[in-house]
């Protein structure tokens, strides 16, 4: 089921998840309804609290390209990850980003290069993962969400008064 994004300045994007502790079929329902809600709106990640879930759960899928040029996403090639932890992070790289909850803006944003995560998947089965690639950002990007933060608050002081004053204008 596709549910609505929740849209930047939304308070809901404040909130600070909560652990999930339940791996039943609730979270299983709410991983798959991400999974076609970012599907749906063009994503590569997604955040509970990005469908008015506060719970500490993220999906990333980043698209393949397949042979006729198409990109797809299969769904047994997304990541999900339930309490993610970010335990090692080095280096430092800028990336062109955007959000589902800020549509239509893309900002280069500063992140560490290389990211090591500790997570659990919808069984609850612990993992870890080491990236330094587009998957390491979008960790970020999602880990972000869980704890409050949307990508526009890493702009520098001037981008994000630009930001908010066009932001303004659009959603009049």
């Amino acid at each position: 089921m596709v549910r609505e994004i929740v849209v930047y300045p939304d308070k809901r994007l404040k909130l600070i998840s909560k652990e999930v502790k339940s791996f039943d079929g609730a979270l299983h329902d709410l991983l798959d309804d991400m999974y076609d809600t970012m599907r749906a709106k063009n994503g590569v990640g997604l955040a509970a609290i990005q469908v008015g879930v506060d719970l500490r759960a993220l999906i990333i899928n980043i698209p393949l390209e397949g042979e006729d040029g198409e990109h797809d996403q299969p769904k047994e090639n997304t990541l999900e990850m339930i309490n993610p932890v970010i335990t090692e992070q080095d280096g430092s790289e800028k990336f062109q980003e955007g959000c589902l909850s800020v549509p239509g803006v893309y900002e280069d944003i500063e992140r560490a290069k290389h990211v090591k995560v500790v997570y659990f998947d919808r069984d609850g089965n612990k993992h870890s993962l080491e990236n330094d690639a587009f998957l390491a950002i979008a960790i970020q990007h999602e880990i972000d969400h869980l704890d409050g933060k949307v990508f526009i608050e890493k702009l520098s002081y001037m981008k994000r008064k630009k930001f908010e004053k066009e932001w303004k204008k659009r959603t009049k």
